[in-house]
């Protein structure tokens, strides 16, 4: 991308320009997993320091058969980790080993359309809205008995950890979010940018055709090679780390919850009636009271908004810290260490 759709693009996203309230930016190299226990976080805790998952599980939650890694002592405070498009479980492959290691239970689930999560019925409409994901980690919460974690993600997984902490804060004890406050609308997706700024979004505009459609179809790894490019500039990934998460878009769901998801934001698909109610809430773009940690690489080549545009929408103890060395936009899995101590360091803002 180049140096001046990046800066038309800023411009664009801090139009509404908010005041940053933010702590101090330094990161603290001490983790605390419980009130009077300190915990240094390992030096494997590194990027590409682990290729697998000691552990991954299914569980009936709401409409899915939900498959996810699991990390840490069963008795540990809960995180859960949330990943984005077009990537998988893997961007928290060396967090969830650094996290547990400091006494946390880490879940990292796979979304619908990702990895061995199934719908239970095929008449299940594939549904990719906001709120459907939301639902979905809320339903994988109550399956596994747990009432309340830190949330940590990216992209769309950033998306709906940001929603649970918004209307669920009873279920959310933290939050770490990487490019902020990214629950959205479809009016507010409605309005047109800049065509410099609109460049960003190219894919949404393919996805809304059946061009789009058969494209990722038939193309779906090549595609997320593409994206992964362009979000991450400076990232040097390997094909054996690109393709071990590739395998989770094999998944015979994948395609029409992307393309459902694209659509759906640019008002081009409905969504479902009963989260209608929800939606509007969403619409309004509630605040978040949580103690929250928001975090953003000085790579990131993917479409994301300034800190100063959306600090105020974190009325509670909080923080904004910049990642630097040419960190793109999958950050937990471009520079685990600094994630995990961001989700520590939430945890007991």
């Amino acid at each position: 991308m180049s140096e001046s759709i990046n800066q038309q693009r800023r411009r664009l996203f801090s139009s509404a320009a908010i005041t940053l309230a933010a702590a101090p930016l330094g990161l603290s190299s001490l983790a605390r997993a419980e009130s009077g226990k300190a915990a240094t976080l390992p030096p494997t805790a590194r990027p590409g320091a682990h290729t697998q998952f000691s552990k991954i599980k299914q569980v009936i939650a709401g409409e899915l058969n939900i498959g996810y890694a699991e990390e840490g002592p069963e008795n540990g405070p809960v995180v859960i980790c949330l990943h984005g498009w077009p990537y998988d479980i893997h961007s928290f492959v060396d967090v969830a080993p650094a996290l547990a290691a400091a006494g946390y239970r880490v879940i990292v689930p796979y979304a619908r359309g990702y990895g061995s999560t199934r719908f239970l019925s095929n008449a299940t409409f594939r549904n990719g809205e906001q709120a459907a994901l939301a639902l979905d980690t809320l339903a994988l919460m109550d399956a596994l008995g747990i009432k309340q974690a830190i949330f940590a993600g990216y992209d769309w997984g950033a998306r709906t950890a940001c929603i649970i902490a918004a209307l669920w804060p009873e279920r959310c004890k933290a939050l770490v979010s990487v490019s902020g406050y990214l629950i959205g609308s479809v009016a507010g997706n409605s309005k047109p940018l800049a065509p410099q700024a609109e460049l960003q979004w190219w894919y949404q505009f393919y996805f809304a055709t059946e061009r789009g459609r058969l494209g990722y179809e038939q193309h779906r790894h090549d595609f997320a090679k593409l994206i992964w490019q362009l979000a991450s500039p400076k990232w040097n990934f390997d094909d054996r780390t690109f393709d071990r998460s590739a395998a989770a878009f094999d998944n015979e769901d994948h395609v029409s919850i992307v393309i459902h998801n694209y659509r759906w934001r640019l008002g081009l698909a409905e969504g479902e009636s009963r989260h209608d109610g929800l939606e509007r809430h969403l619409a309004e773009f509630p605040s978040i009271e949580v103690p929250t940690i928001t975090m953003e690489g000085d790579a990131n080549g993917a479409p994301h908004p300034e800190p100063s545009a959306y600090a105020r929408k974190f009325s509670g103890k909080y923080q904004h810290r910049l990642v630097t060395g040419g960190i793109g936009h999958n950050l937990p899995q471009e520079a685990p260490l600094e994630f995990a101590r961001a989700v520590i360091d939430a945890d007991h803002l």
